[in-house]
């Protein structure tokens, strides 16, 4: 079975907003650190993968939620990259109270892309070994993705503080997006309790992003649909779930 890792975290009030529980670039942070951590401890660090002219990139998330966490509270992070095929990684991230309840699962699709020609690259085994993480053919496949039918957009332009350590805007940026464009009244009365959300293209600085969005109102919640495109260009798609508080 495929090693676990897990370590605490204390929430701080400047990873949460206004309804006091952690937003997603935060609660995101702290479980790609989590990963980290274990890589570094198994001797699988960046700096090991960019010695053959690597990095890992997140691809796709599906993340269930019971409920965020809250500001000053100390949860487990919990992390295990659970399988992989020729070239997609499947790890699954847990964020636990103290007293063991599931706040939130994350299933994760990690990939590797080649630094020179931004392409994506086979799994090398040799990276892979320590994790014990389970090799399958299958690939998994997401929830479809429905198109905006009538929606709105936003637009946005990419800031210095947008980009990461590998020249594009990291991937929890892309929540500031989409979510900044429902609204101080709608989130402040929704919560979310499932994201599907995949990343297609990379953003970079100076580029001008428009958030794309649409609010469906269902019988026993709310869908946001949330594209992020350059021109007609589609660099990010999204579902998210909510509930009335």
């Amino acid at each position: 079975m495929a090693k676990k890792y897990t370590t605490t975290h204390e929430v701080a009030y400047y990873e949460c907003d206004v309804n006091q529980t952690m937003t997603f670039p935060s609660m995101l942070g702290v479980v790609i650190k989590t990963s980290e951590e274990q890589s570094d401890k198994l001797g699988r660090g960046s700096e090991f993968v960019s010695n053959f002219g690597l990095t890992w990139v997140i691809t796709n998330y599906q993340i269930s939620i019971t409920r965020l966490p809250k500001v000053g509270e100390v949860v487990n992070v919990t992390t295990q990259a659970r399988e992989y095929n020729k070239y997609f990684c499947y790890r699954n991230f847990w964020i636990h109270d103290q007293d063991g309840n599931e706040l939130v699962m994350i299933e994760s699709v990690f990939v590797l892309m080649d630094l020179k020609n931004r392409k994506m690259s086979s799994v090398i085994e040799e990276i892979i070994e320590p994790y014990e993480s389970e090799k399958i053919k299958k690939i998994k496949r997401a929830p479809k993705f429905e198109s905006i039918q009538e929606g709105a957009v936003v637009p946005y332009r990419v800031r210095f503080y947008d980009i990461d350590s590998n020249q594009h805007v990291n991937n929890a940026m892309y929540f500031n997006w989409m979510i900044d464009v429902l609204g101080y009244d709608f989130l402040t009365s929704h919560v979310p309790v499932f994201v599907n959300i995949r990343f297609d293209k990379e953003v970079e600085y100076g580029n001008t992003i428009d958030s794309h969005y649409e609010i469906i109102t269902l019988e026993e919640q709310v869908e946001t649909r949330h594209e992020i495109r350059i021109g007609e260009l589609l660099c990010c798609e999204a579902t998210i779930q909510w509930k009335k508080k």
